[in-house]
């Protein structure tokens, strides 16, 4: 009578489970992190992520180079279009595995148990490599908003304005890496309430930049130069229009990703096989309207093409958004402060996104380590005794991301290599789990809250191909002629650290990483 007391209690207890601990339970985990997060939070954890300004500002000025504004505004419609798939795909299978390790313990369990341990490592190690690589996109790309600041606000560079030196400019990418670790190592509240601020800080300061642009500028550019001028620029060194188109969507490719970041949280979200999917979707469909009317405001406040890119004028022509911006200011008020207040609300979106995006990677790297996937696993994957935090991954993500960073010091293509090398490990890592959750049989899917059913299958299919696509664009070469200091490196850095991880694999690896481990004894085995 005593063992059906206690078999009742404990049925008691997890009948009265939040939704996504029930399914956590499941699946062989026992809860660790504290599940305090709201739809509100993770959403606002996941757009940070994604950000309204980092992804479109710093490669703006290089994709409309390289074809003119249509290919431009035109490509972030395209590549909406096709994230959709990406992100439906991607909610769905949320939804079933609401867990921390997201896609990497996706993909263990849709390929099934002979190829799931192969699948989850390399899944595992595109997604670290993707987001720590991410850490340091926005790193850099605040560095360098952050130097147009300092240029502005010191005069200018025809009026002996200040332009960071590239050892300074490596201090500011450092000290942003070890601020973000730092307020990463306090509980996750405390990353939360500052996420909060992210998306009202943009969403607020994109309304006030989208309207007051185009407002400020002297003249504005026609409908038709905007959303039908061609125009390729010789300086690229690139003679063929389809390829310049392809480069040209670059910006949004690199832009429209990083909603998995609600993922990565399902495991301290309520409600997550619910909340988790919506925060997906959701962030996508904002970033998806604000990021384009981003982009239209920029270009309808042009003011001279060509100036933009001269290396005498006032931003150097080192950051074509700035540019943009103090044409606009200074032509209506003869004042550069507009564009200076314009610029650091920019700038706090990459703030905020390196922000999120060290915790989606701390979070990667502690789940991998959980599951004994990379050396001295029982180091990172130790959890803060007060904060219930990763602290020492959060650590390991910075550390790694300030070596990526080393090579500005004498490479100036460094920028292009580090974003190549995020998007392809980032975005390359939805792919694994979409395909297997495509080629499955459908039997052995537990579906969760949101389910496409029938849809499944062909929606999975377009989002894979366009994953393909993408990772093979970034691999191309962005400058002609190659040179030492036009060479994309993100094809060199990609074969010597993906090879590496393949060598582990054969020789060591397949013999001992089964993939997700289980802490718990599943109360349903069927997943």
């Amino acid at each position: 009578m005593g063992f059906n007391n206690e078999e009742a209690e404990a049925n008691s207890q997890f009948a009265e489970m939040d939704t996504g601990e029930k399914r956590l339970n499941e699946l062989g985990y026992k809860q660790e992190l504290r599940r305090e997060m709201t739809l509100f939070k993770t959403l606002a954890i996941s757009f940070s992520t994604m950000t309204l300004f980092t992804g479109i500002t710093p490669l703006y000025g290089s994709s409309l180079l390289y074809a003119g504004p249509a290919s431009l505004v035109w490509g972030w419609v395209v590549v909406s279009f096709f994230t959709w798939f990406v992100g439906i795909a991607m909610a769905e299978i949320c939804s079933s595995f609401p867990t921390t390790g997201s896609l990497y313990f996706w993909a263990a369990h849709l390929a099934g148990p002979k190829w799931g341990p192969f699948a989850s490592w390399c899944c595992a190690w595109l997604e670290a490599i993707g987001l720590i690589a991410g850490i340091g996109t926005q790193a850099y790309a605040g560095s360098q908003t952050l130097q147009s600041i300092i240029l502005l606000c010191t005069g200018t560079n025809k009026d002996g304005g200040y332009l960071a030196p590239k050892w300074l400019f490596l201090c500011m990418y450092m000290g942003l890496t070890f601020i973000w670790a730092f307020l990463n190592t306090f509980a996750l509240e405390v990353i939360a309430f500052i996420d909060i601020i992210s998306i009202w800080w943009q969403l607020i300061g994109g309304i006030i930049i989208v309207i007051m642009l185009p407002l400020v500028a002297l003249t504005t550019q026609s409908a038709s130069f905007v959303f039908s001028h061609f125009e390729m620029a010789e300086s690229t060194g690139i003679s063929s229009k389809p390829y310049a188109v392809i480069l040209a969507f670059l910006v949004s490719q690199y832009s429209l990703y990083g909603y998995d970041a609600a993922a990565h949280l399902t495991e301290e979200t309520k409600g997550a096989d619910k909340n988790g999917p919506i925060a997906i979707l959701t962030s996508i469909g904002i970033i998806s309207v604000f990021g384009w009317a981003y982009i239209l405001a920029l270009t309808f406040s042009i003011q001279d093409f060509d100036y933009l890119y001269d290396p005498t004028n006032e931003t150097a022509g080192v950051f074509v958004p700035a540019q943009i911006l103090y044409d606009a200011f200074h032509g209506r008020y003869h004042s550069s402060t507009g564009a200076i207040i314009l610029l650091f609300i920019i700038w706090g979106s990459f703030f905020f996104g390196g922000l999120s995006i060290t915790t989606s990677a701390a979070r990667v790297v502690y789940t991998l380590s959980r599951d004994k996937g990379i050396p001295f696993s029982s180091i990172w994957r130790e959890v803060h005794p007060k904060h219930k935090v990763p602290s020492n991954a959060v650590w390991l993500c910075a550390a790694i991301c300030v070596l990526l960073g080393i090579p500005i010091l004498k490479v100036n293509v460094v920028f292009t290599a580090i974003t190549s090398i995020c998007t392809i490990g980032w975005v390359g890592g939805y792919a694994i789990p979409i395909f297997a959750r495509m080629v499955m049989e459908e039997k052995n899917f537990k579906p969760g809250s949101f389910y496409l059913g029938k849809a499944s299958r062909p929606i999975c299919l377009v989002a894979f191909l366009w994953i393909f696509y993408t990772c093979s664009v970034f691999l191309l070469p962005t400058l002609y002629p190659i040179t030492w200091d036009t060479f994309n490196y993100a094809p060199v850095a990609l074969a010597v650290g993906l090879g590496m991880i393949m060598l582990w694999w054969v020789f060591d690896a397949r013999r001992w990483f089964k993939g997700p481990v289980r802490n718990i004894d599943a109360h349903n085995g069927n997943v």
